[in-house]
This record gives structure tokens, sequence and C-alpha cells, in this order.
């Protein structure tokens, strides 16, 4: 018989990812990643990691890849469209963009004409908030916000009210130099890039990493140590770790007086109107205490703190500061007195002067005073912070709170990190060295999405600052144009000018109740009671109100809403099922509560059902974006940075298969100018009316927020040849694309610690525009702007909180941190036993938001979620692994698959965020798994508190508190999962479902080659 040899395949073993590549920034995740885009024959082939980058310098996630699956997405939306079925039954007909941009506005000119706050705007996750925020401002509307009043404001505002700066993606751990890093809350799907890589740095470096968090996940799995702590307690184990430092004065005095505001006289007068403000001269400078006798037996401090400090910028080289004494359990504070002799009030900020830290005080005036720390000592000793009494309630055992307290102190002053960088602090006094403490911390939504996370990331700030541990080598840093002024100077607008336009931009940060956006009643002006006295420093808006009080005409009747990239009638709801009621509810005219709906989307998502109008946006990778240092910047601690997303491809040329039907979408942006022309909004049209802007890439370079200020700080002037402030250029985003589609610019050396208080960088951030002036920042322990709006409740001022509000004020704006029981928990009637379990989301490492489990490749990763609880957990309930189960919160019931999991805290169940889908949306199959087996916990979670008197929300701040959540969990008998079908199920909705042909995407390109 003849022999015939195989036949082998030609491979090609060194194959081209595609013939063309270029770069531009992710749209994955919050990250914003440097990514390089290869093309073959036109599509999209394949995405890498630009090594490049200043983010991610070549790491690439599973997101970020499978960002072709994305931008080929079933889901995609191809041309505008009109409703015409009922509301939520998501049946439209296509139109042109001329008409879809007509209705608007048509809709919207009428608004502009009456009453502009009749317009309510709200922004997802779009990144481009500099842009729209800056429209809403031109249409005159109150009624804006973001994305952040539901994911991160508490973070945001403890961090700018506490340290100019904040967690998130604003501030970072110093990965070179830390030695002991505490992660608090956080979850993997946040500049994950970025700390994966620091992460590896401080494991190679031997440095702990102890992980504060419920799960156990991610970045907690390669922990060196897991503390399970149990949902919204973060704060009290954080009070506790700070009585045990007091206790043992293991605290950095000399940082507290030099940077922050330790030292300030506080005004004693119970019941006055100066009561709890800062004592200060007559050109309103704080005051402060030196000289005379000692206020009391303090003993010397101890040891590696105080007693070692070399210099200081206020304190004399031989003057030892007052300090808590460590030699009792319990150390006294001095007794409170009359005036102490000989001393004198003196500016606060006067150098080579020895302050008093504690003890009580009499002005020349005849008032009393005491400073900061006094204030801090007498609260935080308190034995109700100590170890023993918090550790039930944290989950964490008394033994390990007091190890973590030794080991953070131990980090911190046993060993500080030297630097041989000379620098010059902003009184002139020149240093040979940067001296910091090795402790880092960072925090996410963990610790935020409760109702008293405003103060739990207080706390946290707190702890970092009794360390001596915000921007020095070794501890978190500021990144640019990061820190600001206490708080940040721009306030809410809400005086509309001769023009229409509000006199600043919708958000902004309050100093104290004259800000508030409320009317002579001191009733809520917006929409979504943001800046009320409901909730006073709500500096993103509040999105997750918006909805219930636009149906209720709650403080009024709003025309039209307009939404950008936010699922807010799925997952991004509380109270999931009447969110969808309220959208589509008729009042006795039978007309819609809500008139008119305009929603802006790529993907046809839950909330693209209830539109009236929805304008299709293009994917990120076929427009221009600016991630702009005016938003929500990429720096990083050592260097200014910001992006562009530019057009990769062309959205009309982007078929998922062969024959498929060209789309014709618009960037949202480009579309929001063009109505903004279209209604003559100032500075969005000429003098003639004509459009001032092309397009949002004409917007970018030519638009001026202030004189050379635009959304871009690269290759400013005529030629390039400036940064940060200049002309525009008309080449700039040009010279962008050439550089990779970033531009970075170094802090000098000797300005990249101590921003606060660095000469070298306070003017290097003038110059570059991030601060209006180059005085130093002052880090506040305590903040007079809290105190104002209780010394409002207490009936003082002329702006006082209507009576509804002053208890809730007066309790919750204390200028210290407190810690109290989450809401939802503590309104509930013998809630501990009848919901005696925690429930909490995740967002998965492999996914973010709902656009990504909607994402072909990532599917194959996870197509549904499992309600996860640990094995002893599912023993006291009776539950097996796998079981089916019925769980009950006080505002609703879901039936959902449990499955067991030993990395999470016994008394708390989880999930993986926004996995679960409504059937028909996002073009999945109506049977997906995503909607037959997933599910949301949003549907148990109310959207105001169980006593019904505010939004289930943080009272300072506003933001949701999703992580609040309390549960009982029940196994279901057979005759109820005979189904095995997650509840409850809403009705399919009716976009087309995708092609049932596998998305076998690259074998074109292999039959090509």
């Amino acid at each position: 018989m003849r022999e015939h040899a195989p036949s082998e395949p030609a491979i090609d073993l060194s194959p081209s990812p595609g013939d063309e590549v270029k770069t531009t920034t992710c749209y994955m995740c919050a990250c914003r990643c440097g990514i390089k885009v290869w093309l073959a024959d036109g599509k999209i082939r394949y995405i890498q990691g630009n090594p490049d980058h200043p983010v991610n310098q070549g790491v690439l996630c599973a997101k970020g890849s499978a960002g072709i699956m994305q931008h080929y997405s079933p889901a995609r939306l191809s041309k505008p469209l009109l409703r015409v079925g009922e509301r939520g039954k998501g049946e439209f007909r296509e139109i042109e963009w001329d008409e879809a941009l007509g209705i608007a506005a048509g809709w919207l000119g009428p608004i502009r004409e009456r009453n502009p706050d009749e317009l309510a705007f709200f922004t997802g996750r779009d990144q481009s908030q500099a842009l729209t925020g800056w429209w809403a401002q031109q249409f005159g509307t109150v009624n804006y916000a973001a994305h952040g009043g539901f994911c991160s404001v508490n973070m945001a505002a403890g961090g700018l009210y506490t340290l100019g700066g904040s967690f998130w993606e604003f501030g970072e751990p110093d990965w070179e130099h830390s030695r002991y890093l505490m992660l608090w809350g956080v979850a993997e799907d946040h500049d994950s890039n970025p700390i994966k890589l620091g992460l590896g740095r401080l494991k190679a470096r031997g440095a702990k990493i102890v992980a504060v968090n419920p799960v156990r996940s991610g970045y907690g799995a390669i922990a060196d140590e897991w503390i399970g702590i149990r949902p919204g307690t973060d704060g009290l184990f954080a009070f506790a770790l700070i009585h045990e430092l007091l206790k043992a004065d293991r605290i950095d005095l000399d940082y507290l007086v030099r940077y922050a505001n330790a030292h300030w006289l506080v005004i004693r007068n119970p019941g006055g109107a100066d009561d709890g403000l800062f004592a200060r001269d007559e050109s309103g400078r704080a005051l402060c205490w030196v000289g005379g006798p000692h206020p009391g037996p303090l003993p010397r401090a101890g040891e590696g703190t105080v007693a070692e400090r070399s210099d200081s910028t206020h304190a004399s080289e031989d003057a030892p500061h007052h300090v808590a004494s460590n030699t009792t359990e319990e150390p006294p504070l001095p007794p409170a007195g009359e005036g102490r002799g000989e001393g004198r009030a003196c500016p606060a900020d006067t150098i080579d002067i020895s302050p008093a830290v504690v003890g009580e005080y009499t002005l020349p005036d005849g008032r009393r005073a005491v400073p900061v720390f006094h204030l801090l000592v007498e609260r935080y000793l308190d034995p109700q912070y100590a170890p023993d009494a918090v550790s039930e309630r944290c989950g964490i055992p008394a033994d390990t709170i007091r190890r973590i307290a030794r080991e953070l102190a131990q980090a911190a002053f046993d060993n500080p990190v030297k630097l041989p960088i000379a620098w010059t602090d902003a009184h002139g006094r020149e240093h040979s060295e940067m001296v910091g403490r090795p402790v880092s911390m960072h925090a996410m939504r963990g610790i935020s999405a409760h109702s008293n996370g405003f103060h739990t990331c207080r706390a946290l700030h707190l702890l970092q600052l009794l360390l001596g541990a915000v921007d020095t080598p070794g501890s978190f840093r500021y990144q640019p144009p990061f820190p600001k002024p206490l708080p940040p100077p721009n306030r809410p607008g809400k005086q509309r000018q001769a023009n229409g336009a509000l006199d600043a931009a919708p958000l902004g940060f309050v100093h104290g109740p004259e800000d508030l956006v409320v009317d002579e009643h001191g009733q809520p002006r917006r929409i979504d009671h943001a800046f009320s006295w409901a909730y006073p420093l709500s500096a993103h808006g509040m999105m997750h109100t918006v909805i219930r009080n636009a149906w209720a005409g709650d403080p009024y009747k709003i025309d039209t809403l307009m939404m950008f990239m936010a699922n807010m009638s799925w997952n991004s709801a509380m109270n999931t099922g009447e969110t969808m009621h309220w959208l589509t509810d008729r009042g006795e005219d039978g007309d819609y509560r809500i008139p008119h709906i305009i929603y802006a989307d790529a993907y046809a998502s839950e909330m693209t059902a209830y539109a009236d109008l929805v304008l299709p946006d293009t994917t990120y990778l076929e427009r221009f974006d600016a991630i702009s240092l005016l938003d929500r910047p990429i720096s990083d601690a050592d260097s200014a940075c910001d992006a562009i997303r530019h057009p990769i491809v062309d959205s009309t040329t982007q078929r998922l298969h062969a024959g498929d039907e060209a789309r014709d979408v618009r960037g949202f942006q480009s579309v929001l100018l063009d109505i903004g022309a279209r209604l003559g909004l100032p500075g969005m049209v000429l003098d003639d009316g004509s459009p001032r802007y092309r397009d949002y890439a004409d917007y970018i370079v030519r638009h001026e927020r202030a004189p050379g200020v635009g959304l871009l700080a690269g290759w400013r002037g005529e030629h390039g040849e400036l940064e940060a402030k200049g002309p525009p250029n008309p080449e700039q985003l040009q010279r962008y694309i050439d550089n990779g589609g970033f531009w970075r610019s170094h802090v000098p050396e000797s300005a990249r610690y101590f921003k606060m208080a660095n000469r070298g960088y306070l003017d290097w951030a003038q110059k570059m525009g991030f601060l209006g002036h180059a005085d130093p920042i002052v880090l506040q322990l305590y903040s007079e702007t809290m105190q104002k709006f209780r010394l409002a409740a207490q009936g003082h001022g002329d702006k006082q909180p209507p009576a509804e509000h002053r208890e809730r004020v007066a309790t919750y704006f204390d200028p210290l941190p407190i810690w109290y029981e989450p809401f939802e928990g503590a309104q509930i009637a013998d809630g501990a036993t009848r919901f005696p379990l925690s429930a909490v989301t995740q967002r998965p490492m492999f996914m973010y938001h709902a656009w990504g489990s909607q994402n072909a490749w990532l599917r194959q990763i996870s197509t549904r979620n499992f309600l996860y609880l640990h094995p002893d957990t599912g023993a006291r309930h009776g539950i097996a692994d796998e079981d089916w189960i019925a769980v009950q919160s006080h505002h609703g019931r879901i039936q959902v698959q449990a499955k067991f999991a030993a990395n999470v805290q016994p008394d708390t169940v989880w999930t993986w965020n926004a996995i679960g889908k409504r059937r028909g949306a996002w073009r999945l199959n109506k049977d997906a798994p995503e909607s037959r087996k997933g599910f949301l916990l949003n549907h148990l979670i109310s959207d105001i508190t169980p006593k019904g008197d505010y939004a289930n929300a943080d009272p300072v701040t506003g933001q949701a508190a999703w992580f609040d959540l309390r549960v009982s969990i029940r196994r279901l008998d057979a005759a109820d999962d005979t189904q095995a079908v997650s509840q409850p199920q809403f009705a399919a909705l009716s976009f087309e479902p995708a092609d049932d042909r596998p998305l076998r995407y690259g074998a074109q390109f292999r039959k090509n080659r």
C-alpha cells in the first residue's frame, strides 16, 4: 500500500496583528489606559496596551482587550429613534438626524424661554462633564448632575473638605516607597491597571498589604491580610485605630501643626453664634496660642513621634509641642480653667513658634478657646472607641485592632523614609531632605456607598493625618491638579444672568448655608434636592432621586428629562420596579407625568426603551473625547496628564456581519453642541446666529473656559509651544495623535511631595492654572464649614434650615468625623432579627457597569451571577450549595441561586453587580442566562429610608446608600423553584434580538491572510 505524507497546515509563526496601528484611550472602565488599536482591512483586529502611556505602561486587562466586541456589539444603535408605542415597550421607528435634532430643539426651546429649570439633564459614566456641565450652565438649568452622585461623591467631598484631594482616581499610594498599604472597600473595577502595577511593586519589595473589605476578591486575594469587616463599620474601625494611636502617643504632632489646623483655636461658647468657629484676628487669620506656662501635667512625648522631630514649619527647634500623655491607660486631658497667664494668641500661620495643641485659653476679648487637637483627643480617647467596645460591631477581634494600630505606628515612625531631595516650603524655609511616613491608604466605594460614608471617608483621612501620612514619601500622594483649597473655590450656580445662563456651573462646593440652592423659604430649587438643607454638600448632584421627584413634581414639574449613558431604569436605579412605573405613569389628563424623555446611548440598554427620542452615540473608537484636567484627569503623582480619544475608524464602515446596514450615529458631545446652536445658547453661536463650533473636536481645540485655559493642556499657543495655558492651537489634536494620544508634564523633582505646602509645587500649580493663588493649603482635621451648618440648625445666622431639617443638620454636620449606624439597619424595628445579613455588590475585574456585561467575549467568562454566602451562613439558615433561595429586604423580595464561598464575612452576602439583564435588553436573546438566572440586588433597595422621610442616602452629600441593604434569606421549597429562574421577571423589551450566528470574530482575517 502506498503511503501518503500527512497534510500539515501552513502556520504563520510571526503574524502581524494588522496592517495599521493607531493609538488612543480605552473606554472600557474609568482607568482610561492608553491602547494601540490594530486594523486589518479597515476593521478592528487587535487591541493591546500602549507601553508609552503613563497610566498603564502597556498593561491591559480583559475589559480593554475585549473592546473589540464592545465596538462591534450587536446591541449598537444604528439610527435616531422616535417612540411609536407605549413608553417602556421599546417600540420605535427610525428617523433621520435632522428630524431628531429638530424634535429635541422643539422641546427644549420653549423651556429655555419660559423656565430653563424645566429641563433636567443628567449624565452617567460619560467622562465629559467639562462639556456637559458647561452646556447646562449655558442653557440656564440648575438641574444638572453627574454619575458621581450615586457613585463616589462621599469619597470626593470627604477628601476635598479635609485634604483638598481624595482617594478614587485623584490620588495614589506612593508605590515606590510605601511599606504598609491599607485598602479600604476597594473593588477591582476602577483604576485597575495602575493599582495592579503598584501592588506588584509593593509585593516585590516585601511591603505589607492589608485589605479591609467584607469580601475577599481581586486585590484582597493577594493581600497579606484580609480583614472581613461588617459593611458600614469602617469608620468605627478607623476610630478604634485612632484611639489606640492617641493612647500610645504614636502620632506626628509636628506634621499636624506644620500642615494641618491642629493648633487653630476653636471658640467655646455653648449656645452662642460663634461656638465652634475658629478664633480669628481682624484680618480673618486663624489664631493659635503660644507662650505662657504649661496648661497641665503633660509628660514627654512617646518614642519615635514628637520627641524625634528635627525642624518644623511652625515650631522652633527647641520648644516641644504640648502632647497627650502616654503613661496611663486613658491619658487625662489637662483641666480646663481660666486664662493661662503670660501666653498670647497669634496668627496660626506664624513660623518659629511652638503653639499649644491642648488646653483652654482666654482670648483678649474674654472668649474661651481650645485648639483643634484638644477637641480631637477629647472625642477619640473616649472609651466608646476602644477596640473592645467596637470589636463585636465591626466583626474584628479587639486584639487584631490593637495589632493593626501597632503595625501602622511601627511602619510610620520606626523607619521613616528619607529622600535626599532639597525643597523649600511655602514659608521660604529650606529643607535638605524629604522625610515621610511609609504608610499609605487607598479607598473606594465599599466605604463611601453608605449613609455614613462621608464621615467614614473623613475618618480615614483623619487617621492618615495623625500618622503624618498625606503627601509625604511613602504615603498617600496627590495627583495634579490636586490639592485644591479647602473647600474648593467653585460654588454651585444658582442665579441666571441677562442672557439666561447661570452665573456658575450647576455643580460645585458649598462653603456655608449661603451657598445652598434653595428658595426664600429654604425649600429645594433643584429637582434632585441637591444643595438643599436635606443634602447640603451634594457636590455631584443626586441622579438617584431625579425620577421619583420628577414624577411627583417635587418641588415642581419638569418638561423634559435628558439623560446620557445612565441606565436609570435598571442597574443604576434603586427601587427598580417603581422607577419603571414612574417613567411610564400618566396623570389625570392622560399625559405622561414626565412629558418628554430624551436619551443618548450607543446601545439598546434597558433605559433606551423608556425614551421618547433616542440619539444614537458612537462607540469610543469612532469619536473624539477629551480626558481633561477640567474633568477627571489621568495624572499621576509625579506629573500632570491629559489625553484624547480620536476616531480610529469611520462609523459608517463598521459592520459586524457582511451585508449589515451602515450605522448613522453621531458622538453625543457633537450632538449637544448642535442642539445648543439651534437654541442659540450663549457661547455656542456667533453674532450672526451660526454655530460657533463645527463639532466636538472643534470645541476641544477652540473653547476657552478662561483666557488661555481650554479642555486640553498640551501643545497650546499658535505653534504648540506652550503648555497648560495659552491661546488655542489649530494643530493641537494632531499633536496629541502624534504623541500617542496623551500629554504629560512632569512636576519638578523638588515639588513632588508636601504639595500642600511646597513652594515649588504651589508656584508650578499656579503657573499651570491649577490654583488661583500660591498660598499654602492647610489640611482640615476640624471642618468649620460643617460647624457653620450646625450653628444654622441651632438658630444662628441669616440662613437657617426649615424646622423639619434642623435636628438632622445639627446631628450630622459635626466638624469632627463621627460614626452612626447606617440608616436602613437603624430605622427598621427589630431589624437585626428580621434582616440579620448585610448584602453588597462588587464589580468583577472583567466587567464594568452594564455595558461590559453585554460584551460577547466577556460573557464567556460569566453569563450569570449567584448570591454568594459563607458556608457557615448557609448552615445557619438551612441552605445548601446552589440552592434556590428567597432574599427579602424591608422593601422587596427576589429569588436567586445561592453559591457557597468562604471569601465573605459570615454576616454578609454578596454578588457581582450589573450582570443581570432585563429580557430583551442589549439585543440579547430573551432566554439569555443574564435574564433567566442573572439578577440585581437593586430590586431590594428602596430609594427612600425605611422611615420614608429622606432619600436612601448620606445626609451630608446625598450619595446613594447602596450598601446599607439588610436582608433575610430562606431556602425555597421544591415547589417554588421548579423553573429555576430568578425573580422578579419583567415583560421582555421589543428590541429585535441579535443574529443567532456565532460571533466568531477574527475567522475572516485568518481566511484573508
